[in-house]
């Protein structure tokens, strides 16, 4: 596999997200259990300045705990979002009280930590609340606004992609609502260097992914494989023949230092069905990917700030063979193809079943099928560049532009 390192923008990126959050979690508990102490305290100011000195210590262990956390990827699922909530809630409040009993020179002895831990039903009551709820609701949004919403300008610094070679064994290929013709494997090579060739000119570093000669269906490598910002989501293909392909698909996008989940059998889940459009995950229910997979993923990119939109797919191999997007978040998709086109925002059809497929190169230029003069013609006339492929022997095996490569956004 040919490796380059990870673009430090996106490591910022997550330092910002989990100060950020630590600093809004720890200043709303803070707040709120100073307020709530001012009110003990019939609003006086005495009553508050003393509130605000006693709970300041735990407050920055709020802040400490809740950005550690969030680096380490707490806010990744629910329930890790939740355990991080009531950790913080009962640790930052303890620790803060033996701090506090400690500047006072009364250090806290073995026989007193029972008492300690009362603390949390009665003293310490409000801040393990407001630490706790804080962390579990307004952190998670704040999280996931940074992480799911990456900055323009990183978004053009950070243009890799990933690709595979064509297994010597591609013509034995699964073949499943097309009639199989033969296919020329030399000439499957030449499309091959063309397509990652059109990438690399248009700004794109291409990582290769290691490749087998097991898989006749390795070069679709979109398959193994979604990626969500820093996370980087291993499917579990519906095809039995394809479920070896994901291990080296997994080892790239770890040299890559990507956080990684997992879609879990019984659950499939093909890359091929997931449309990503702004903060809109489309995943198509059908023949590769099912109800369990989809349900999987939900649960894996909520807490990143994405939300699911399950469509079935009845009428092609996958959802992003019948439709995907363009720059603008635009659905474009052959009618014959799609089994509702209503489910989509915005639903621009095109006139050829190869111009279903764009892979967006920039905000002003696609790339597309040879196949599909008519669609690029179309997409021309409304202002985008056109960058046209051949890769005919490839939609011999229903693939397309989008199968061939996996970006990194």
């Amino acid at each position: 596999m040919t490796s380059t390192s990870r673009p430090p923008l996106s490591l910022l990126r997550r330092f910002a997200a989990s100060l950020l959050t630590a600093v809004v979690v720890a200043v709303t508990a803070h707040l709120g259990t100073v307020f709530v102490y001012s009110i003990a305290g019939s609003f006086g100011a005495e009553a508050a300045g003393q509130a605000h000195d006693y709970f300041l210590p735990a407050s920055l262990f709020v802040f400490v705990l809740t950005f550690v956390l969030a680096a380490v990827g707490a806010f990744r699922f629910w329930y890790t979002r939740l355990a991080a909530a009531v950790a913080v809630g009962v640790v930052a409040p303890l620790a803060g009280t033996l701090v506090t009993v400690g500047l006072l020179g009364a250090p806290v002895g073995a026989d007193q930590f029972g008492a300690l831990f009362g603390t949390l039903a009665t003293l310490n009551l409000a801040l393990a609340l407001f630490a706790g709820l804080a962390l579990f609701f307004l952190g998670a949004r704040t999280w996931s606004s940074v992480v799911a919403a990456p900055s323009t300008f990183e978004q053009e610094e950070r243009r890799t992609v990933l690709v595979r070679l064509p297994s010597p064994s591609l013509a034995d290929g699964l073949v499943t609502h097309i009639e199989r013709t033969p296919v020329d494997t030399d000439l499957a090579d030449e499309q091959w260097d063309a397509y990652v060739g059109a990438l690399t000119d248009n700004g794109w570093t291409a990582i290769e992914v290691d490749s087998s000669s097991d898989f006749a269906d390795g070069v679709f490598i979109e398959d193994t494989v979604v990626i969500f910002g820093d996370t980087a989501v291993i499917t579990n293909p519906g095809a039995e023949s394809r479920s070896g392909e994901t291990a080296a698909t997994e080892e790239a996008v770890r040299a890559l230092r990507l956080d990684v989940a997992r879609i879990e059998a019984p659950g499939t889940l093909e890359g091929g069905d997931v449309l990503k459009v702004g903060s809109t995950v489309y995943v198509g229910r059908g023949g590769r990917t099912n109800a369990e997979g989809i349900r999987q993923l939900r649960g894996i990119v909520a807490p990143l700030g994405y939300s699911v939109v399950a469509v079935p797919v009845t009428r092609a191999l996958h959802l992003k063979t019948a439709v995907t997007a363009l720059p603008d978040g635009t659905v474009i998709g052959y009618p014959p193809l799609v089994d509702d086109p209503a489910l989509f925002d915005r639903f621009l059809a095109v006139p050829e079943a190869h111009g279903t497929a764009v892979v967006v190169l920039a905000p002003d230029a696609v790339l597309l099928s040879s196949a599909a003069p008519k669609t690029a013609a179309m997409l021309e006339d409304l202002g985008y560049r056109v960058v046209s492929v051949d890769i005919s022997e490839f939609e011999k095996l229903e693939g397309c532009v989008t199968c061939l490569s996996v970006r990194l956004r």
